[in-house]
């Protein structure tokens, strides 16, 4: 069910429009249809993550189509013009250099930059948040930004790197794939971060986009000799703080939301 300002809201009460079959309208029907309540302050805040995810879908199909590379740290590479890589294999953004633009070069220039899944998850939902914020609102809001794992230092960000259980799979949502008894010799497939995209598919970098068969099909394959357990798509999602995203927004120059950059080694190194 919705609630927005404490009230119980219909989705044809509702005074906005989303067209049948967009991520919009999914994510509506999903939330309506829950037993669990999504509470909104008001109709901004439920558009503002509607519209978010749905940014979400459309950057995770981007970046599928990028020449963005899968590397390990070791290998990590970054446009220097934009980004300062780390000793370690993170992309820092360089002083005086526009976040937005920043961002938006790693889907105009893929060529020019490896990494791995989660760090590209976070790419896929700083792109989203460009296109739903605008350059401007979204250099304020996010002034310095650290790519690497989930080493992630703002605050609203940071539910991305920590899963949670959840009453309903949302498109847009990031889930994970484990391979517990992965090969030793390619840790890199230890799992797969992905993106839920609609029609039951999902984007992880490194897979493409495919079906959950297809993803588990590509760890399985790729398990220590004598394994007997397979691959599994995990019960948890991550989000990132959607209301705080929408409230910095409309006000993105208080002391909470230029929250210090904040980074660490991420252990093991290989992380995907």
């Amino acid at each position: 069910m919705i609630k927005i300002a404490g009230k119980l809201t219909e989705i044809a009460d509702m005074p906005t429009h989303y067209d049948e079959g967009s991520v919009q309208r999914h994510v509506l029907e999903t939330m309506a249809a829950s037993d669990a309540t999504y509470s909104f302050a008001d109709i901004d805040q439920l558009r503002f993550e509607l519209d978010v995810r749905d940014s979400v879908v459309k950057a995770s199909r981007d970046l599928s189509g990028s020449y963005l590379s899968f590397s390990g740290f070791h290998d990590a590479k970054c446009n220097p013009k934009f980004w300062d890589r780390t000793d370690n294999g993170g992309f820092r953004l360089k002083k005086g250099v526009s976040a937005g633009a920043a961002v938006a070069d790693i889907f105009a220039h893929g060529e020019e930059y490896a990494t791995e899944c989660a760090t590209a998850m976070q790419i896929v939902y700083y792109k989203a948040l460009l296109d739903v914020y605008g350059e401007e609102r979204f250099d304020k809001v996010f002034p310095d930004i650290f790519l690497m794992d989930w080493a992630i230092g703002n605050p609203l960000m940071a539910g991305l790197g920590n899963p949670k259980p959840v009453a309903d799979t949302l498109l847009g949502d990031r889930a994970y794939f484990k391979n517990d008894d992965v090969d030793p010799k390619a840790p890199w497939w230890q799992g797969e971060n992905v993106i839920v995209l609609p029609d039951g598919l999902y984007y992880g970098h490194g897979v493409g986009i495919g079906t959950a068969e297809q993803i588990i099909r590509d760890l399985n394959s790729n398990r220590k000799q004598g394994a007997t357990v397979f691959a599994h798509l995990l019960d948890t999602l991550s989000r990132p703080d959607f209301k705080g995203l929408a409230r910095a927004g409309l006000d993105n120059n208080t002391e909470e939301n230029r929250a210090p950059l904040v980074w660490h080694l991420p252990q093991p190194l290989f992380s995907v």
